[in-house]
């Protein structure tokens, strides 16, 4: 079982920073991957930036140059520093973790999900 906590959310005006925090905790044999999706009101759920266990990154189209997402492996937590902030960035922000624990003699995935954290970019 993970546990993910997430902070730093805000309301900020555009051309603003903002950075997120999002620590994991609870038992796992390892955090392959986490990363952040974010919705928007109306809208589907995207993902936002997405960090490996070795430090690969993706991300959205959209923030490419603007954000930035890294990782602590020793204090299972990442960040997502978020600057140049647009209107359009709006959205609930959501930590995700992905983790391989044991169950019998088999390591297997399972997801988790944050409780969300409100960014609110005025224009």
């Amino acid at each position: 079982q993970v546990q993910l906590v997430e902070s730093g959310g805000g309301l900020v005006q555009a051309g603003g920073s903002l950075r997120l925090s999002c620590a994991a905790s609870g038992r796992f044999v390892r955090i392959n991957a986490m990363g952040w999706h974010r919705q928007a009101p109306g809208k589907q759920r995207e993902l936002v930036a997405r960090i490996s266990s070795s430090g690969g990154t993706n991300y959205a189209d959209s923030v490419k140059g603007r954000f930035t997402i890294s990782r602590d492996n020793a204090k299972n937590t990442i960040y997502l520093q978020m600057n140049n902030l647009e209107p359009e960035d709006t959205a609930v922000y959501y930590c995700n973790a992905d983790t391989f624990e044991m169950r019998g003699v088999n390591l297997l995935p399972f997801g988790y999900w944050g409780q969300g954290t409100q960014v609110t970019v005025s224009a």
